[in-house]
């Protein structure tokens, strides 16, 4: 029990805030050019809990099982330098999850937090949904 309420915590406490350093979507830009191929990053820091774990491996799943190599997937820890410069293009400074066309940028950072334990196909579907108009 305590742990379920610790984890429970931490995920909050995680969602809060990405919520609160994660800059906002970029949804005005229009990038119309299909040979700009679509990423997914999921960024990081290099203690994780469980749900933190299972955003990435459900983002990941369910990328590869929709879009095969059409889309890629990314997974970054923050705290590594390598990543600093690519965290740094794309305005985060948080854990997030972000969908990424050439300039614009979609956060599904809560939304993945909040499904990827709790309902994988919600989570797989909001993915869905979200990259689908821009292939």
């Amino acid at each position: 029990m305590k742990r379920t309420i610790l984890s429970k915590l931490t995920a909050f406490m995680v969602l809060l805030t990405s919520s609160l350093y994660a800059e906002p979507a970029i949804n005005n830009v229009q990038n119309d050019d299909p040979s700009v191929k679509v990423e997914v990053y999921y960024f990081h820091m290099t203690a994780r809990c469980v749900t933190c774990k299972t955003v990435e491996q459900q983002a990941k799943a369910s990328i590869e099982s929709l879009y095969g190599n059409k889309v890629s997937f990314k997974s970054l820890n923050l705290e590594e330098p390598t990543s600093k410069e690519i965290a740094k293009k794309l305005k985060v400074s948080g854990q997030s999850l972000l969908i990424v066309k050439g300039e614009k940028q979609i956060n599904i950072t809560n939304q993945g937090f909040m499904y990827a334990k709790s309902n994988p196909e919600k989570f797989k579907s909001v993915i869905k949904e979200n990259i689908d108009p821009l292939l």
